[in-house]
């Protein structure tokens, strides 16, 4: 928040794009919302929660592509690479429709980061299903994901699951081996920033030095940097430097002093 306004919104709702399925007339799709906000004045950046990727349609990707304030940042949920795994979960898409969607989505936002939840270790992933889990990551290359090892939630279908279930010693080797494709693509993927000028939205003080500034990018990226803005600014970072989950820079005092 700025003092003169409000620069970022986050849209709720996991399912985002299922406002406006089974359409009444009066009601708009997901889309026509995010051009009715991209209207209003003040808001610079729109993002959303996790949409869920058999919603994630041509119409928002659009959005993405030809609405200024609309951030290049998806987090699309992939949970498992094996289609026979997202069977098992319950989801309704597999990993064909998945990368589909992949696909359209990079087609009308080149430049998108892509984030996701990956869980390792549900009740009868064999060796092969863990396997296609990581080719989805090494083909995808996330900006950053979300990983967890299953643990039943009381009260859930997937409690009540009595085989197949996956030793711990084996999810947590799993686990080592997915974290070190998500970090490693995550840090090549980084590597595109640096050099380039980026727009920051200014939350603070770094947390690793209080001398510096830290932020975020339209691509959700963290950045820490030297300048002068205070938070809730946007400012230009020039990046010189990143790792696989965050970016590092100088503030652009010259283009600061010009605008």
């Amino acid at each position: 928040m700025a003092a003169d306004g409000v620069r970022e919104v986050t849209l709720l709702g996991q399912n985002v794009n299922s406002y406006g399925r089974d359409l009444r007339p009066e009601r708009a799709t997901f889309a026509q919302l995010l051009e009715k906000v991209d209207a209003l004045d003040g808001i610079e950046r729109i993002r959303y929660t996790s949409p869920h990727p058999k919603d994630m349609r041509e119409d928002v990707i659009r959005a993405h592509a030809e609405l200024d304030s609309v951030c290049e940042h998806i987090h699309l949920p992939l949970q498992s690479g094996s289609s026979r795994i997202l069977k098992a979960m319950r989801r309704t898409y597999d990993r064909e429709r998945y990368l589909d969607r992949v696909a359209l989505i990079r087609e009308h936002v080149p430049d998108v980061a892509l984030t996701t939840d990956i869980i390792v270790g549900f009740p009868g992933e064999t060796e092969e299903d863990f396997a296609q889990t990581l080719d989805v990551v090494e083909q995808v290359g996330y900006d950053s994901a979300f990983t967890f090892v299953f643990s039943p939630r009381r009260g859930t279908e997937a409690a009540e699951l009595t085989e197949g279930i996956v030793p711990h010693p084996v999810k947590v080797e799993r686990m080592e081996r997915l974290l070190e494709v998500v970090q490693r693509r995550a840090r090549e993927r980084a590597q595109r920033f640096v050099g380039r000028t980026v727009e920051v939205l200014v939350e603070g003080p770094s947390r690793t030095d209080p001398e510096r500034l830290r932020g975020r990018t339209r691509h959700n990226k963290a950045v820490n940097f030297s300048g002068l803005a205070a938070p809730g600014e946007l400012t230009e970072v020039e990046i010189t430097a990143a790792t696989s989950q965050t970016l590092s820079g100088e503030e652009r005092l010259l283009a600061r002093a010009a605008g």
